[in-house]
Order: structure tokens, then sequence, then C-alpha cells
């Protein structure tokens, strides 16, 4: 972890998302008082379950995970954010602590907020609470699609999901190092390890898709597309 300088305002952030499009240039300088920007190496915590919420924080580069660990020390990743997500969102009003973990999955920078100003904001500007409301309702709809999608689909399915996901909705190519490793994909897809490595391997040997190392590249994607609607 390494906090940045902060060289840019909120009013000139080219990356201002819709959320704080609502606030005023007053509010932006205002919170931007109480900004910081700390980039992650690849691996590293970023918050742990159960710990006091204290910022807001918003996703400007990279990506992370989100996860919760199960009894039987598991982890179950609850979703990938990318750039511009708001990723400690979800709990920050509806709980005092975390509910979850977060961890860079890529080597990422966050912009973080003091939670108690972002209170304070949205109780005297209505459209910035309604547009908060809108952007948790919109990352709770997310969550519950990806977890449907994923649960209806059988093991090759839900592996040609995923690999569809990275393709088209996180780096929008068909040739992309994987951020996860085989037992993290498990994890969100709820699949063993080994299940993973097999069905990753079947995948190569039907020339659907080529693996060297990390590096995933789509081969033939009208039929990893049949794959994952057929489930």
């Amino acid at each position: 972890m390494k906090r940045i300088e902060n060289k840019t305002s909120c009013t000139d952030c080219k990356l201002k998302s819709m959320l704080f499009q609502e606030l005023s240039k007053p509010e932006l300088k205002y919170i931007d008082q109480f900004k910081k920007t700390i980039s992650y190496r690849k691996g590293e915590i970023i918050c742990c379950e159960g710990a006091e919420i204290k910022e807001i924080m918003y996703l400007k580069f990279g990506l992370v995970k989100l996860y919760k660990k199960s009894l039987n020390n598991r982890d179950q990743i609850i979703s990938i954010a990318k750039p511009l997500d708001y990723v400690s969102l979800l709990t920050v009003f509806s709980n005092s602590t975390y509910q979850y973990s977060i961890a860079a999955i890529e080597d990422s920078i966050i912009c973080s907020f003091d939670a108690d100003t972002i209170r304070e904001l949205v109780l005297n500007n209505a459209s910035f609470g309604v547009s908060i409301i809108e952007k948790v309702g919109k990352t709770y709809d997310e969550i519950i699609k990806s977890t449907f999608e994923i649960k209806r689909r059988h093991l090759r399915g839900r592996i040609a999901y995923i690999l569809l996901n990275f393709s088209d909705h996180i780096y929008y190519k068909d040739t992309f190092e994987l951020p996860i490793s085989r037992r993290e994909i498990a994890e969100l897809i709820e699949m063993t390890t080994e299940n993973v490595i097999r069905i990753l391997s079947e995948f190569r040997k039907d020339k659907i898709i080529g693996i060297d190392g990390k590096q995933i590249a789509i081969m033939n994607k009208p039929l990893l597309e049949k794959i994952s609607e057929s489930g």
C-alpha cells in the first residue's frame, strides 16, 4: 500500500463518476479536503470483514475482489469490481463494519472519502442521496444477476460464462491475462479447483481457448457462447 499525492482535485478529475456529478463545485471542493488516493499491489488486502467503516472507496484503476470467509476457511467471492465502481458502498449506510473483505487482484488505485462527510452531504443534497440509492441498487442487481447466471449453469457453462465476462465486460478483448487463480475461479463459481483445471484443459484441447500460463486467448467465441448459454 502506498499513499499517492493528490495532484487532481475532484472538480477536475476526468474519471469523476455519475455519483459525484450530483455535487456542486463547493461540495466537491469540500470532500476533496478529506480525499486519499492509495495504490495497492496485486494480492494486498484493502479492508477486512469486521473492520470499522470509516471511508467510502472508489476504484480508480485496477481490479479488486469482494469476498467472505466461510466456516471451512474457504473464501467465497461475491463479485469482482472494475474501475469506476464504489467498492465499499454496499454496507456503508447499513452497517458500521464491513460485511465482506476487499483485496486487489491487479495493481489498483483507490480514491477514498471520509464516510461521515459523505453521509453529511447525503442529508443536505437530495439529488446526491438519490444517486447513491440508485448506485447501491444497481450494484445489488448486478450481483444478484451474476449469482443467478452462475448457479443456473452446469460446470462447463459456468467456466464459459466467467471467461466471456472477463472478455466482454472487463477487458473488452479476446486475449487477456486471468487476474485470478484457478482456485479463485472455483471460489467465484462454487466449484472445486480440480474441476476448473479439468474444464479449462478440455476447452484448450477442443481449441475453444488457448492457454499460456495466465494468458487466455478465446479462439472459438461462438462455441464458447453456445456452451455458456446452454449451461
